[in-house]
Order: C-alpha cells, then sequence, then structure tokens
C-alpha cells in the first residue's frame, strides 16, 4: 500500500481524476495530470539509483513541479524531505547530513541553498530533472508495507539543530481530518499562505486536498498582504489556511476590498496563539470568523480545531476523531475544569520518535502518547484552549506566571499589534517580566496601552518593563525568538549599545 497510489491510483482517479487539483498561476493541473507526472518523477528518481528507504532532499518553489517531486519520492518508495530554504548554512548542512541523503532536487532559483547542503548529497538542478521527466516511463510503484517510512519532517524549534522526525505511509492515509471537521471537499478551492516545506503547509496544501477531491491554489513565493488579497480575489479560494501574523497584516487589505474576500467560507488560523482582539477585528471587517486549528511536526496531521460556530479566538478547539488527548498536571494528575496541564496527545499519524535522538525521544513519546509540552486547560464545555509552552513558564515572588496571559492582555488594546513576554533579571538577580511590543502607530502609546492592559492581573504578574519594537524577531520558520528579546532589553540595562 504506497501512499502516493492512495491519493492519486485508479480508485482516486476514478473519484475525480478530470477534477483540477492544483492551479499555479496560469496552470491548471488535472487529478490524472498530477498522477502521471508523479510516476515520472518516481521513475527519474529510480533512475538516479534512489533506493527504497533513502532520503530525498526537495528545494523547490511551492509550484506543481514540487508536488510531483514529492509525492513521486513517496511513490519510489523513498523519504521525501521538503527543506526549508530559509535556514541558516548550518542548519542546512545539519539536515543533510542527519538525514544521509545522497541526492537533492534543487531547483535553479535555491542553487546558492543547495550549495550549502555540502559535499554529501548530489545535487541535481532544473535543467537535468526536468531533462530525467521528459525521458522517464512509468514503472510500478514501490509495495511499501504501513511502517514503512515515506517522508520526513524537520522541527521547527527556537533553540538547538532542527529535529528529524520521520514519518509512514499510514501517516498519509488518513490525511483530510480537518477538512471533514470544516466541511471543505470536492468543489472548494484551498489557499494555504504557509509554504509546503511546514507540515501545516504541505497537509492543508496538497495531500488532504488529494484526498478529499478539492482543489489546491499553489503561489510560487511567500506572497505579502498585497499579493495574499491580488489571489484571493484571483482564483476565489472557498477556504484559507493562515497563520495569525499574516491575517493581521491583511486586515488593511480586507477592510480597503472586502469584496475579495466575500467568497472565503472558512478562514483557519494555526501555527500561534490567535488573540481574541484579531479574532473580533477579523469578524467585524469580513462577517466571518477565524477556526483555530492545532497541530504539530510530530503528529504532521491536525490534533484538534474549533468547530464553525464555535470559535470564539481563545479556544483551540476539541480533538479530531481518532485522536485522543490528555492533560496532566505538575503533580502528574489529571487537572480540573479551567486549570492548566501539558497536553499528551496519542495520533494515529503519529511518529514513532526523533531519529537519532534516543533521550529526547524517551523524554516526549512514551506509551503510544506524544508529550506535546504545550500548556492548555479545558473550559466547562470540553474545549480546550492553548495557555503556551509549559517551558515558558516563569515563577515571579514565589508564584508561577504564564506569559501569554500578559500577551493576550496587551494585545486587546488597539495600539498594539503584537505582544511577547520574557523573563529577564533585574539588579538583584530575580527574574521578573519584560513585555514587548509592536505598535500599530505611535511606539509610546503601545508601551502605555500595554502596561494600562496588564494593570487588571495579579501585582506578580505585571511586568516590571514594557518595550516597543519595530518587528518580532523571528526564526526562519516564524517563531519568536525570544533570546533575541531578552538581550534588548540586558544591553540596555548593562548600558551597552
Amino acid at each position: 500500500m504506497n501512499a502516493a497510489e492512495h491519493l492519486l491510483g485508479k480508485a482516486a482517479l476514478a473519484r475525480h481524476g478530470g477534477r483540477t487539483a492544483l492551479i499555479c498561476g496560469g496552470e491548471k493541473v488535472t487529478y490524472a495530470e498530477l498522477a502521471a507526472s508523479t510516476a515520472r518523477s518516481a521513475s527519474a528518481l529510480s533512475s538516479l539509483g534512489v533506493r527504497p528507504g533513502e532520503a530525498v532532499l526537495v528545494m523547490m518553489r511551492d509550484t506543481p513541479e514540487f508536488a510531483a517531486a514529492w509525492l513521486g519520492a513517496v511513490r519510489a518508495g523513498a523519504a521525501a524531505i521538503a527543506v526549508n530554504t530559509k535556514l541558516s548554512v548550518e542548519d542546512l548542512r545539519h539536515i543533510a547530513r542527519d538525514s544521509g541523503a545522497r541526492l537533492a532536487l534543487v531547483e535553479d532559483a535555491f542553487a546558492r541553498e543547495g550549495a550549502a547542503l555540502g559535499a554529501g548529497p548530489r545535487i541535481v538542478g532544473s535543467d537535468e530533472w526536468r531533462r530525467l521527466l521528459q525521458e522517464a516511463r512509468e514503472t510500478a510503484p514501490f509495495p511499501a508495507d504501513a511502517e514503512s517510512p515515506a517522508f520526513a519532517l524537520y522541527s521547527s524549534g527556537t533553540t538547538g539543530r532542527p529535529k528529524r522526525i520521520v514519518h509512514t505511509h499510514r501517516a498519509l492515509l488518513g490525511v483530510g481530518g480537518s477538512f471533514r471537521a470544516f466541511d471543505i471537499g470536492e468543489g472548494d478551492r484551498v489557499f494555504v499562505t504557509s509554504r509546503l516545506f511546514f507540515a501545516y503547509g504541505i497537509d492543508h496544501g496538497l495531500l488532504a486536498p488529494l484526498a478529499t477531491g478539492a482543489t489546491s491554489i499553489f503561489t510560487p513565493d511567500a506572497p505579502e498582504a498585497a499579493a495574499v488579497a491580488d489571489l484571493v480575489e484571483r482564483e476565489k479560494p472557498t477556504a484559507m489556511f493562515s497563520v495569525p501574523t499574516v491575517y493581521r497584516r491583511l486586515l488593511a487589505e480586507v477592510q480597503a476590498r472586502p469584496a475579495a474576500f466575500a467568497g472565503v467560507r472558512r478562514f483557519v488560523s494555526a501555527g500561534e496563539r490567535l488573540s481574541t482582539s484579531l479574532f473580533a477585528q477579523w469578524r467585524r471587517a469580513t462577517g466571518a470568523e477565524i477556526l483555530n486549528l492545532y497541530g504539530m511536526s510530530e503528529t504532521f496531521s491536525a490534533c484538534m480545531v474549533t468547530l464553525p460556530g464555535t470559535s470564539d479566538g481563545r479556544r483551540t478547539g476539541q480533538p479530531l476523531p481518532g485522536v485522543e488527548v490528555r492533560l496532566v498536571d505538575e503533580r502528574g494528575g489529571e487537572p480540573g475544569v479551567q486549570q492548566p496541564g501539558v497536553l499528551w496527545v496519542r495520533h494515529p499519524a503519529q511518529a514513532h520518535g526523533y531519529a537519532s535522538l534516543p533521550e529526547q525521544t524517551q523524554e516526549q513519546f512514551r506509551d503510544g502518547w506524544f508529550c506535546s509540552r504545550d500548556l492548555f486547560v479545558r473550559d466547562a464545555e470540553g474545549h480546550y484552549v492553548h495557555q503556551g509552552r509549559s517551558d515558558e513558564l516563569v515563577k515571579v515572588a514565589g508564584q508561577w506566571v504564564q506569559p501569554g496571559e500578559l500577551e493576550e492582555a496587551a494585545a486587546l488594546d488597539p495600539a498594539v499589534s503584537d505582544a511577547v513576554c520574557v523573563p529577564v533579571h533585574d539588579a538583584d538577580g530575580l527574574e521578573r517580566l519584560a513585555l514587548f511590543v509592536t505598535p500599530r502607530g505611535d511606539a509610546a502609546a503601545a508601551e502605555r496601552a500595554a502596561a494600562a492592559a496588564c494593570e487588571g492581573l495579579a501585582r506578580h504578574k505585571r511586568p516590571k518593563w514594557v518595550r516597543a519594537v519595530t518587528e518580532l524577531p523571528r526564526t526562519a520558520t516564524g517563531k519568536v525568538q525570544r533570546f533575541k528579546l531578552r538581550e534588548i532589553l540586558e544591553r540596555e540595562l548593562s548600558g551597552k549599545d
């Protein structure tokens, strides 16, 4: 049972072979055409000596060519790895070494990033790859079993090297769970702003649409807000998946041309916490709710979602069918309603661990469960609400504080675009809270607004420092680099430039 055949084999093509699978600029690709391109890609990889189980690195823009190459690697029995081209040279070399890949498909646009992989993998550029595709003849798919490796993802943590997470063909059999929960399927057009090298992007931007007969809208390069609005107006997606940062940037575009977004039936957010302020502003501007989705690279597919009609901007949602979750408090027990606990997940598509990292695997993968290290509370109606990372808890004046509580309070003020709270040691060596905000207008006004918003919190939860920054430092995967914010204040307090 090869997962690529599950998505594009005879049974799938009998259902919707003539339907459009991908739209990219002026190009439209049917399911049948994508299946043929995938088969040629698999054959071309085999001609290059790729063996079942071997990793194949894919460094391409988000195009039909990428889709066929990635799915082709799966069809050939290899482990497809879409590489984040925004990573540092050190991280790219780490991925090349850690994966053991002997081959990398590198689009000419990423020749420099391909060179950063080092001497390990053979680089196949655009011209050679396209020539091989023209010469390729379809061969039978690799007869994989459910536990054969199909693809790998690299974690996007803010510290340490990216961790390799290998997923099997079994993981691809259940894609589309979130689509079914959101009532997205045949006839829908889906646009995802996240790149396909992210789990969120490739699941909801390629694989879930294929599993449900929907049409994916690709944009080769990451678009700015105005370009997103142009694409939505032109291609008319019925479902849009993005992250809070992009939705925030889109607000001005939505307010300027609301008709462009009128046809979008489902707006979905993931990747970072959605504030109630942004949720309310988006609803006022569009009349539609933003639905939350929670997942991770370790489970690949979504774990829980807010169902249509239940979103309030705070709720992360409820588990999808087949997904088990539990909360564990600091004593190892089950917390009560509205009491925080660390989320453990058991997911049908869950990986078995981190490749080549036995200690970290032992810490987070136990008895079929995965420890997310994310803090949640469960409300009286059974909805889970994300509170932040358990390793971000700070003890102030002997009492635990969740930085996300300050961030949420500050982000509610219209003068504040975004807020991040980090612990910083004061002159006496005691840990205190610093709140960094990005202003919507005047920086001083944003600082005053954020400080005032936190006045309603308990005294030990209020920030000692509030500072405005032009933008938040982020990793190549979009996560906030909190340590850099801490360094900004530490330099200020030490009097250094």
